[in-house]
C-alpha cells in the first residue's frame, strides 16, 4: 500500500489506517479473538498505522490493540489519545496527561508512543498548557509524534507555535465534511489529518442500516442525528445512490467511500475500524480503487453537502 506524510515532521503511515475504538466500544458486542484477527490481518494487507485511546475501554482496547501487535511492534505506528473521563467531561490537566500516559504504555506494552493526541479540547485548561506537557513527552522519549483531535483552527495555531502539530483528527466521510474549513489551515502548517468515522459509523459500509430501536441504549448510533426518525429514510437514499454508482463501477459502497476520502488531499489517511477480518479486507482494497473527475462530481452530486441531519441528535 502507498505510504503516506503526516505532518512536516517525518510520519509516514500507509494511506489507510485502522480504527480500533469498536473492538471496545460504541458499536455493539465484540469478539476478542475476532478483533485480533482481524487487526492482525489488515497488517498483513500493508495497514502500518493503528488508533486506539484511553477511552476505549478504559485500558482495555489499548491492552487488545497492544496484544495484536506485539509481534509486529516495530512495523507499525500506534496512536492513543489522553483527555476524557469516564463521564465523558474534560481532564486535560498536566498531573493527569503524565499518567494517562503511563498507563497507555503499560496497556499498549510498548515503550513510545507514536502519535499522542489530545482527544477533546478541555475548556480548563490553555491549549499551550497541554502541548507544553505533550513537548515534554516528547522530549523524555515517551512519544514520538504530537496531534490534536476534534479541535478547531485557533487550538490548532496556538498549539502549532508550542510544538509542532503533525496530526489532526477529525470526523471525515462523504457524510460529514465539517472538517473542510480546517484544510487550509493544515496547508499552511504542514499538519495531516486522520479521518475518523470515515464510513460515517457504518452507514456507508454497505450493512442494512436500521433503525435505533435495534441497537443497544449505549450504542453511539442512538445519538447521531442520521439515525433519527425523521432523517433515517433521507440518508437510506443518498446511500442507495452511492451504492447505485459504487455497483457501476464495480466496487463496494465502502470502497467507494474510503476512495473518496484518498481522492481529496494527499495528507489524509482514512481509519476505518472492523472485527471482521473480510471486511477489512474490504476495506484495504480502497487503495487500489481510483475516482474519476466523473465520479466526484457524481457523488457531489448525491451528497453535496453530505447527510441529513446535524453531527449530533
Amino acid at each position: 500500500m502507498e505510504l503516506r506524510t503526516l505532518g512536516s515532521q517525518g510520519l509516514k503511515v500507509s494511506a489507510l489506517g485502522y480504527g480500533a475504538m469498536g473492538t471496545a466500544m460504541g458499536y455493539g458486542p465484540s469478539d476478542d479473538t475476532r478483533s485480533i484477527a482481524a487487526i492482525r490481518h489488515a497488517h498483513e494487507l500493508g495497514v502500518t498505522h493503528f488508533d486506539t485511546a484511553e477511552m476505549y475501554g478504559w485500558g482495555e482496547g489499548e491492552k487488545l490493540l497492544g496484544h495484536a501487535l506485539a509481534p509486529i511492534r516495530d512495523e507499525v505506528t500506534i496512536a492513543t489519545k489522553f483527555g476524557l473521563t469516564p463521564t465523558y467531561g474534560s481532564d486535560s490537566r498536566p498531573g493527569h496527561i503524565r499518567e494517562v500516559v503511563d498507563n497507555s504504555l503499560r496497556n499498549l506494552g510498548i515503550d513510545v508512543i507514536d502519535v499522542l493526541y489530545q482527544h477533546m479540547p478541555d475548556p480548563e485548561v490553555p491549549v499551550e498548557d497541554v502541548v507544553g506537557v505533550m513537548k515534554e513527552l516528547v522530549d523524555a522519549g515517551k512519544v514520538r509524534y504530537l496531534g490534536l483531535s476534534n479541535t478547531d483552527a485557533d487550538a490548532l495555531r496556538r498549539a502549532h507555535a508550542v510544538h509542532p502539530i503533525s496530526v489532526l483528527q477529525q470526523e471525515y466521510s462523504v457524510f460529514e465534511h465539517g472538517v473542510r474549513p480546517l484544510l487550509p489551515v493544515l496547508e499552511e502548517l504542514g499538519i495531516g489529518l486522520v479521518a475518523y468515522s470515515p464510513l460515517a459509523r457504518g452507514f456507508l459500509s454497505g450493512a442494512p442500516v436500521r433503525s435505533r430501536e435495534h441497537y443497544a441504549a449505549d450504542d453511539f448510533r442512538q445519538l447521531l442525528a442520521w439515525w433519527a426518525p425523521e432523517n433515517i429514510d433521507a440518508n437510506r437514499a443518498i446511500a442507495a445512490g452511492l451504492g447505485r454508482l459504487a455497483t457501476d463501477k464495480g466496487v463496494s459502497l465502502s470502497q467507494l467511500a474510503l476512495a473518496w476520502l484518498l481522492a481529496q488531499k494527499d495528507y489524509i489517511v482514512p481509519i476505518p475500524g472492523s472485527r471482521d477480518a473480510g471486511r477489512v479486507a474490504q476495506n484495504v482494497a480502497a487503495a487500489d480503487v481510483t475516482l474519476t473527475a466523473g465520479d466526484l462530481a457524481r457523488i457531489a452530486e448525491i451528497a453535496p453537502t453530505g447527510a441529513v441531519g446535524g453531527h449530533l441528535g
